[in-house]
């Protein structure tokens, strides 16, 4: 979650925070190496079957078609299917999006990208006076958690962070900080 803008609550009417989905450093990485290998262990046992070398670095024709071929092609194919997995959801940006706080308009919303369909969009708007507290969670452990999310009169908690790699304690502190402070209410969890 990263806030554009540093200016005081007084001085600035909308705060809006950009979200990092599916589109980061990690998840472009891992779709790239699955599809490399999956192309290799694909090849393989397709150079096995046919008698012909399809890899310029090795022989794969020298493989036993049954089991050895055949156990490698399957390999191959179920990473070409994760890795197309991959690639779309990158290319859907599933995760990403946006949260905007405004004075001019009243409103917060809270937007994010999922998958096609029904509910491509996520789209929640909430008047700002039925913001109670920004609110802070912090679980350490084997699965650590660390957001913050918005309480809302009626609704409950909505989450504002992103999902994924939890964020450092300082960044956490200063982002739910500065949105108590945008919002004029009071900060829970810290």
């Amino acid at each position: 979650m990263t806030a554009q803008g540093t200016s005081t609550p007084k001085n600035k009417k909308v705060l809006h925070q950009s979200i990092l989905g599916s589109r980061r450093l990690s998840n472009y990485a891992w779709a790239t190496i699955i599809s490399m290998g999956a192309s290799g262990f694909l090849l393989a046992g397709l150079s096995s079957y046919l008698q012909v070398n399809l890899i310029p670095f090795s022989n794969p024709t020298e493989l036993i078609f049954v089991p050895q071929g055949l156990v490698m092609g399957l390999y191959g194919s179920a990473g070409l299917l994760l890795s197309l997995y991959l690639w779309l959801v990158i290319l859907w940006d599933v995760g990403g999006g946006y949260n905007e706080f405004s004075y001019e308009t009243g409103v917060a919303k809270v937007f994010r990208w999922g998958f096609p369909g029904k509910n491509r969009q996520i789209d929640l708007t909430y008047p700002l006076e039925d913001i109670q507290a920004v609110g802070v969670i912090i679980k350490e452990g084997l699965n650590p958690q660390r957001k913050i999310y918005l309480r809302v009169k009626g609704k409950g908690n909505i989450p504002l962070t992103r999902v994924g790699q939890p964020m450092s304690l300082s960044d956490l502190e200063n982002q739910a900080a500065e949105l108590a402070r945008f919002l004029e209410v009071p900060l829970e969890g810290l």
